[in-house]
């Protein structure tokens, strides 16, 4: 449908179906899908696994120094399946849980940590070709990319999709502590100093609340095909 391999950046908060529409736009025209998010939640596995995390707060300094030890990178596998691997072990189910959730927006304010995955980010992007989602894709990792998305969508709702994730995973929790860190997160990455999430002025914004996944799907498509006229 497009000629050009385009670089396609979506940004927005946790929950509003940002990877689902990265994947359903990468399968679409067969592009390269990768979840930002996932290497964050990586990292933050890492620090987990190595006990650089003491009650709630992240031993920075320790983490940096083993940074340049971290391999992150994606399976070779269609993009319904690209799980993240983590020094070369497939940690899909790992960075899926309450505790790495409750702690990713923390490792993402580390700048060490932003500039080694926006360093592997370009270079995975460079030839377009890439539906990439997270939250600074087009502000600062993509600066320049042909089509920028900006998505969101109610909170209470963003809360019962993630809940329904998480209980087809057979993660236990609630709707209450769901949105709380939905809540906590969204402030930490708005006001982080590192990279904050924003809408950058060339960025669509699209709320996904009322929108089936087929629908918001097409509606993307048209998107792109009325902005690039192809």
């Amino acid at each position: 449908m497009v000629k050009k391999r385009l670089i396609i950046a979506i940004d927005g908060y946790s929950g509003c179906g940002k990877s689902t529409i990265a994947k359903d736009l990468a399968i679409a025209l067969n592009y390269t899908f990768i979840d930002s998010g996932a290497m964050y939640r990586g990292i933050t596995l890492f620090a987990i696994q190595n006990n650089l995390i003491k009650d709630g707060s992240i031993q920075n300094e320790q983490l940096i120094k083993v940074l340049g030890s971290i391999q992150i990178g994606f399976s070779e596998l269609p993009v319904s399946k690209n799980h993240l691997l983590l020094n070369g072990i497939d940690v899909e189910e790992e960075i899926r849980t309450p505790e790495v959730a409750a702690l990713v927006s923390k490792i993402a304010t580390i700048k060490e940590v932003r500039q080694k995955l926006v360093v592997i980010q370009r270079e995975i992007g460079r030839n377009g070709g890439i539906v990439m989602d997270g939250r600074d894709i087009g502000s600062v990792v993509f600066p320049n990319a042909d089509v920028k998305l900006f998505i969101t969508a109610d909170n209470t709702i963003r809360a019962k999709r993630r809940l329904k994730e998480m209980k087809a995973k057979g993660i236990q929790t609630t709707l209450k502590a769901v949105l709380q860190n939905l809540e906590e997160r969204d402030e930490l990455d708005r006001t982080r100093k590192e990279s904050p999430l924003v809408q950058t002025e060339d960025a669509i914004l699209i709320d996904t609340t009322d929108f089936t996944r087929e629908g918001q799907l097409k509606y993307i498509l048209e998107i792109i095909q009325g902005k690039l006229k192809v």
